[in-house]
């Protein structure tokens, strides 16, 4: 069996980063602030190998009835970032239905920036706002579940 997040050997971040890896009640590893954090201010690149669609599908294929976890991040409909190869410190910010960060998009760059006061201690989330080419039932919500525990959680990473 492949290792998760969870106990993955993480090394440690790099001191520049405002905030370390540890394990987080929302899911596996989070990004934990170390400081404050102002609303705007660019925190890290999400990085990784880049796939065509086709390939990151090929590399993932749906199974169905089983929960999905990737560390995909979709450019645009071409290009996906596969965090799992080459990625960084950012494949570990968790999804929550309530962010205090933003992913930005910029020049085929993937950005994650605070979009609120963050203050030392807190993990750091954003919006996966996951898209599917079905519907979103029941069933694919139940594969996409979320578990951020904000007072506004809809249950699912999906947008």
């Amino acid at each position: 069996m492949p290792p998760t997040e969870s106990d993955a050997n993480v090394p440690p971040c790099d001191p520049a980063l405002p905030f370390v890896l540890r394990a987080s009640p929302m899911q596996g590893l989070g990004a934990f602030a170390t400081r404050y954090i102002p609303p705007g201010q660019r925190i890290i690149e999400y990085t990784g190998e880049r796939l065509s669609t086709a390939e990151s599908e090929a590399r993932y294929p749906e199974v169905a009835g089983e929960r999905h976890h990737t560390f995909l991040f979709s450019i645009d409909d071409e290009i996906v970032v596969d965090a799992a190869f080459g990625g960084n410190e950012a494949r570990f910010i968790n999804h929550s239905c309530d962010p205090n960060c933003d992913a930005v998009i910029e020049d085929g760059r993937i950005w994650i920036d605070s979009a609120r006061d963050i203050v030392a201690g807190e993990e750091l989330a954003y919006d996966y706002g996951y898209e599917l080419k079905e519907r979103h039932s029941p069933a694919a919500k139940r594969r996409y579940p979320c578990s951020c525990g904000a007072a506004t959680c809809r249950g699912t990473i999906l947008a």
